[in-house]
């Protein structure tokens, strides 16, 4: 739709071009009669394109400043001015090509990651590999991923292998990363050397790169709240054209200056200046790894006033590791981990995937769960092996677990995370996790103060001796223990009071909080579809500072926006007043207020830098 624009606009600037040119060598000829039609017929196309606009508009309740351009061409051809009509139609369907022009550029980095979605990918079968639909792959299948191919789906290195890749349109890190055998690869990243095997860990639809790609196509049609304000503020500006041109022409009974006042405000900077600079500082983002799904999030972004962490996968690492089991009596070290780790096959949550991982590096043989329920973020129970098996928090295992308390076999105030087991309604043990604090964490913490930020709150279901450990080291300002995704909602509820609140989370217990907060940031580097879907912000990549440089970035881009709108509308309005006064004829008008135009759109477009 946008290159069909592009063309018709192009169309439009060319036939206006070219009708000036024409009515000038008329009009040097001494036939002033042949340049004024010919002007008049150029200026036409224009005029009746843009009716068709406004009538789209307004069938939609918006009523947009083409109006005054509508009014300008249609004044000058009726008071006899035809080449201040023509001028006008260049400036104007020159400004729509050169606006078009400038959201191409602004998009260009989003645009870059839709046009890279893999459509087949090499599937090996036995000694055959075959071209194949990427939606025919399920998880399991072995592809071979050549160099220069896009990594079609999320998986992990085959054995014996390694991979070098090019993660530059998930992260905008420009260096080549080697990945090892059995490590984690996001669809989207591509092979920057010999080929390699990809054992496919989820189907193409639920990879990393679809789900970014959706999100993509969602922010690319999005409105920002700026630019629905610049919206609001066209009737009183178009009121404002048509008082003082028409108190001009009373008071000096000129109707050309009038005409110069409409010419003057038209098309306004207001409405070209604040899409590209949002659109922009989006498409920035994107770069940096960061993608915003709509330009209203962006702005919120800019002005976060309280953070809300999420602990485990947020300001930890989220991949545990297991430092120890302790059994209760009657159970061994293996059977609690061997249990649990089967459970938890069936979980999405970043410690059920560090059980497992625990279990397959000891050699232990997982069985498979069956009659499993599930509440996100407190804890799992089903069948495994004919035995009734229960893992979570120490409150969740011991209503189940007939009275026994986990706390038995681990102090409430030690500061490491502890997973319990239960096994036929019997307290089997705990197992002791390791998460270690992500380095970049402290930073982030410095950075959101810096921003602006006046309150940041750690909010985590672990144990309150286990989160307070890490928000001791962090400095945080407020600290929330124990959590369930019905107390992180209300938290975010409670500090809106002190202004915008942002929530960054990993999990599924995190996303209805996502989704409640003014700004929700998802980790989505692992794909987690709840999270990223509530989420108004995705973080691509399993780090900090990209969402560190996305609000930099964000409070810059708005910062442009509006000393574009404030610096534009200023000059608009002076011209105007020049117009009025009589010292701006149509034709000159038209020329500075291109010229105002051109000046706020590569204004607009620093935000790309």
């Amino acid at each position: 739709m946008r290159s069909i624009l592009r063309y018709r606009e192009g169309a439009l600037v060319l036939l206006a071009l070219l009708g000036l040119a024409a009515g000038a060598l008329l009009w040097w000829s001494d036939n002033a009669s042949a340049a004024g039609i010919v002007w008049s017929v150029a200026t036409v196309p224009v005029l009746l394109a843009l009716f068709v606009e406004i009538v789209v508009a307004l069938r939609r309740a918006d009523i947009g400043l083409d109006v005054i351009a509508a009014l300008s061409m249609s004044a000058a051809l009726g008071f006899g001015e035809p080449l201040a009509a023509n001028v006008v139609a260049l400036m104007y369907a020159g400004g729509q090509l050169l606006e078009r022009y400038a959201e191409g550029r602004a998009r260009s980095e989003m645009t870059a990651l839709l046009g890279r979605v893999a459509r087949t990918a090499m599937r090996v079968r036995g000694e055959l590999i075959e071209e194949t639909p990427i939606e025919d792959i399920i998880p399991g299948d072995v592809l071979m991923i050549r160099h220069g191919e896009v990594v079609p789906v999320d998986g992990r290195v085959a054995a014996g292998e390694a991979a070098v890749l090019d993660m530059s349109a998930l992260t905008g890190e420009s260096m080549p990363q080697r990945i090892a055998a059995g490590a984690e690869v996001l669809s989207g990243a591509t092979s920057a050397a010999a080929p390699f095997r990809l054992v496919a860990g989820r189907p193409a639809a639920e990879s990393t790169y679809a789900g970014i790609v959706r999100l993509v196509k969602a922010a690319q049609e999005s409105k920002a709240p700026i630019v629905r304000l610049a919206d609001s503020y066209a009737l009183g500006f178009l009121l404002v054209t048509v008082l003082m041109a028409g108190g001009a022409w009373w008071w000096s009974g000129d109707h050309l200056r009038a005409l110069a006042v409409l010419v003057v405000a038209t098309p306004c900077p207001l409405i070209l200046a604040v899409p590209v600079a949002i659109m922009s500082g989006i498409s920035r983002a994107a770069k940096s790894g960061v993608l915003v799904k709509n330009g209203g999030v962006f702005e919120a972004l800019a002005g976060v006033r309280v953070a809300i962490l999420d602990k485990t996968g947020t300001l930890t690492r989220g991949t545990a590791e297991v430092a120890e089991v302790r059994p209760a009596a009657g159970f061994a070290d293996d059977d609690v981990l061997r249990l649990a780790a089967s459970l938890d096959q069936a979980s999405g949550h970043p410690v059920a995937a560090t059980l497992v991982r625990a279990a397959q590096a000891a050699g232990i043989e997982l069985a498979s769960p069956s009659g499993v329920v599930e509440l996100p973020g407190v804890g799992i129970e089903g069948v495994v092996e004919g035995r009734k098996v229960a893992v979570g928090g120490d409150r969740y295992v011991g209503e189940r677990a007939g009275g026994d308390d986990p706390l038995a076999l681990h102090p409430r105030d030690s500061v490491a995370a502890t997973i319990a087991v239960a096994v036929d309604g019997r307290l089997a043990g705990v197992i002791v996790l390791e998460d270690r604090v992500r380095p970049d964490a402290a930073a982030l913490i410095a950075a959101l103060r810096a921003a602006g930020v006046r309150k940041v709150v750690l909010a985590s279901g672990d144990r309150r001796a286990v989160a307070g450990a890490v928000g001791k080291d962090l400095g945080v300002d407020e600290l929330l223990a124990e959590m369930t995704p019905a107390d992180k909602i209300a938290a975010v509820h409670r500090e809106a009071k002190f202004g915008r609140t942002m929530m960054v989370g990993d999990g599924i217990n995190d996303a209805p909080a996502l989704a409640a907060a003014d700004v929700g940031v998802a980790m989505g580097a692992r794909g987690a579809t709840a999270p990223s879907q509530s989420a108004g912000i995705v973080v691509l990549v399993d780090e900090l500072a990209p969402l560190v440089r996305a609000m930099a970035i964000a409070r810059r881009t708005l910062a442009i926006a509006q000393q574009s709108v404030w610096a534009g509308l200023g000059l608009s309005l002076l011209a105007m007043v020049a117009a009025a006064l009589g010292y701006l004829p149509p034709v000159q008008g038209a020329l500075i207020q291109e010229a105002i135009d051109v000046a706020v759109i590569l204004n607009a477009l620093r935000a790309l830098r």
